[in-house]
């Protein structure tokens, strides 16, 4: 039977075997997951809410080694994995302490003798899950939906098997009971057939645009809950009273968090014509101070691409852009030298729409810097893409900043003076090929619930 077969990035070098899991494996853990269900459902939402405690602290005892994994796996700098499990643990005893409160049945006045809006579980749901952040990318879905009385099927990215089947160690650990949250090694076809099973009551995933549409049209042939957290290319529009160099310090750490593979990665720089050269050079000089080294070093800021797939992709937008008149201003816009999935930290500027690294998501260290007449200007340049997940505006003005971000920019998270960035607190999610529904938040626990209305006569 096909095998994964996973790479380390920094080297190019066999890491580990793994094969995927057999058709009867699967049939029995769904098996497993439809009984898990029956007595999940029902055991109290303090049962569930100490669960989701105890992994927090698991999660928090292995940071460090969960975090080496991911730097093996999939290239990303160790000390950025340890705030991810840090944060994965967050979001755990977020709703460990919340849950109750949000899934309260809400009363409705009516003329009946009692009307109220109850919240109750769907039942399995089945989650695909990518490799740029492989432990809150789980959570992040898993712990609202693990409150709430629902089951976990999870297909992780082949690339981070390992550290799929360590996660789901620690839910074990973590005394979940058999059956509630549980791994597969699917490939494709087995993935599409998990989502065709009437017994899987619902579907999420993180992803690209074509991986999105093909799990929407399958979901949507079962008439089947979805939600889909899909590609990015967020705008940073700085406005002509910024503070540039804030600005520029900002824009730097949002391009290059997970070395610039983050799907709410700020992609595109947007600057009005008063500032943009103050701008441009003090963003070039911010982006040439991170360091670019060994993953498993705790002062890298830049580590490896996770695919030789990627690195291609991204040398061919870099050489489209350039032919059509961007500057290089940083980086030599290619692969480096040594063994690995290296890229180059690169600047562009003078770049424009109908350049690759303006109309296409931009998945790795390259920064699109882009001159804007006015603030109108700005804005319409943000708003000129087929994505809509976040934007971020910069300005001293902080009330008019706010106005123009939740009135004029088209995207689903919107940020003042700040960096994009997921909160357990707060929903996240896209518009347009972005995606649809939300994690996270109220909202997001509300995804994979039945909103049940109950009247009493």
């Amino acid at each position: 039977m096909p095998a994964i077969q996973t790479v380390q990035p920094a080297n190019g070098r066999p890491l580990a075997r793994y094969d995927f899991d057999p058709p009867r494996v699967v049939e029995e853990r769904l098996a497993r997951a439809v009984t898990a269900f029956e007595e999940w459902r029902f055991a109290p939402l303090a049962a569930r809410a100490a669960r989701l405690d105890a992994l927090a602290t698991l999660l928090e005892r292995d940071a460090v080694r969960l975090a080496t994994l991911a730097a093996c796996e999939m290239g990303k700098p160790i000390a950025q994995g340890v705030k991810e499990v840090q944060k994965s643990a967050g979001g755990c005893r977020h709703y460990a302490k919340h849950a109750a409160e949000m899934l309260a049945d809400e009363p409705v006045d009516t003329e009946s003798a009692k009307s109220y809006v109850a919240y109750r579980p769907l039942g399995p749901v089945f989650c695909i899950m990518p490799w740029n952040f492989p432990f809150w990318q789980v959570v992040r879905f898993a712990a609202p939906a693990l409150a709430a009385g629902n089951v976990i099927l999870l297909k992780h990215a082949e690339n981070v098997a390992g550290t799929a089947l360590a996660l789901a160690a620690l839910f074990d650990e973590a005394g979940f009971p058999p059956g509630v949250f549980q791994n597969s090694l699917l490939d494709h076809r087995g993935a599409e057939q998990l989502i065709m099973d009437e017994r899987v009551r619902a579907v999420t995933l993180t992803g690209s645009e074509k991986a999105g549409a093909a799990v929407a049209a399958t979901a949507g042939a079962s008439l089947k809950k979805c939600v889909l957290e899909l590609g990015g290319s967020d705008a940073y529009v700085v406005l002509a009273d910024a503070d540039v160099a804030l600005a520029a310090k900002v824009c730097a750490e949002a391009r290059l968090t997970n070395s610039g593979q983050s799907c709410v990665a700020a992609k595109r720089f947007i600057a009005v014509s008063d500032v943009h050269d103050a701008f441009r050079d003090a963003f070039v000089e911010e982006l040439a101070k991170r360091k670019v080294g060994d993953p498993l070093r705790g002062e890298t800021d830049v580590g490896p691409m996770a695919k030789a797939a990627g690195v291609e992709a991204l040398e061919r937008q870099v050489k489209k852009s350039v032919a059509r008149g961007a500057r290089l201003l940083l980086g030599t816009g290619t692969r480096r030298a040594e063994e690995g999935f290296w890229f180059d930290v690169t600047a562009l500027e003078g770049v424009t729409p109908g350049m690759a690294v303006f109309d296409e998501e931009v998945f790795g260290p390259v920064a699109a810097i882009i001159r804007a007449k006015s603030e109108g200007d700005a804005l319409r340049l943000a708003n000129m893409s087929r994505y809509g997940l976040g934007g971020a505006i910069f300005s001293r003005d902080t009330a008019r900043a706010e106005r123009l971000a939740a009135d004029h920019l088209e995207c689903g998270l919107a940020f003042v003076n700040g960096q994009v960035a997921s909160d357990a607190r707060l929903p996240f999610g896209g518009v347009k090929l972005s995606g649809y529904g939300r994690e996270l938040g109220l909202a997001g626990l509300r995804e994979f619930v039945n909103v049940k209305t109950v009247v009493v006569r």
